[in-house]
């Protein structure tokens, strides 16, 4: 095993550019477990060319995009600074509005506004969604729950490095949904596992992650991920455990 070989291929990865929130880069170095639900399946149901939608924290915009929407009735917002310029470029050609977000609970529409809401992924004030929604709008979300990653994590970083709040989970969210008098009509979890076949990829991936891996970096973790190495040579690769669930309740 060539130390310092690796050392610089990971260092590559570490560096290397993200842009909106696309990992081709990893797509064939990477498989995530079938979530038992079909998101886009579900957003496409819903979803048709009279209808008001707005897609929360569209990241490149790349998910909005494959719907096909309708131009004039179709809105997106996205916090992270580096994408909201790239939204714009790339959004505002198809007729999509793009605003920026960075206070979950004051959004930036008027009541009753929206068909429906869309959110994959994006931090969210439930209040605030159902402010924004009209009388029997629907809104969807597939979130990451608060145990995603958590034990390797962990393993690398030490005693409870990730800042996610693991009470992250689906009995939370329908909790708040009913208590605001939303009709839960549909809702899951699911614990998948996501595989790795080089330890780059994960290094990708953990570094972009960044809030599950706070101070994670090639220089401060080489030990653990030489280690993570030695298991994947013996295995032919590495997993983590992640937790997913989603919602669709109506105004």
């Amino acid at each position: 095993m060539n130390l310092e070989k690796l050392k610089e291929t990971w260092r590559y990865e570490e560096q290397y550019s993200f842009k909106g929130w696309d990992f081709s880069h990893i797509n064939n170095r990477m498989e995530e477990e079938t979530l038992p639900w079909d998101y886009k399946k579900i957003v496409e149901s819903y979803v048709n060319e009279e209808k008001i939608l707005l897609d929360m924290g569209t990241g490149g915009g790349e998910f909005l995009l494959s719907l096909n929407p309708t131009e004039g009735k179709t809105y997106a917002t996205e916090g992270y600074l580096p994408n909201i310029e790239l939204c714009k470029e790339i959004l505002t050609p198809h007729g999509i509005e793009v605003r920026p977000v960075y206070d979950d609970s004051n959004l930036p529409f008027e009541d009753d506004y929206f068909d429906i809401v869309i959110n994959r992924h994006e931090s969210f004030c439930l209040s605030e969604i159902n402010r924004i929604l009209k009388p029997g709008g629907i809104f969807i979300t597939q979130q990451v729950g608060g145990t995603n990653n958590r034990e390797i994590s962990k393993f690398l970083l030490g005693e409870y490095p990730n800042i996610t709040d693991i009470e992250l989970n689906l009995d939370k969210i329908l909790m708040e949904a009913k208590n605001i008098g939303m009709k839960i009509i549909d809702a899951g979890e699911y614990f998948p596992k996501t595989y790795f076949h080089d330890i780059g990829a994960f290094v990708f991936y953990a570094r972009i992650i960044e809030w599950e891996f706070p101070d994670f970096s090639v220089e401060r973790c080489f030990d653990k991920l030489i280690e993570l190495q030695v298991k994947l040579e013996k295995q032919g690769y590495i997993e983590t455990l992640e937790h997913r669930y989603f919602l669709i309740a109506e105004k």
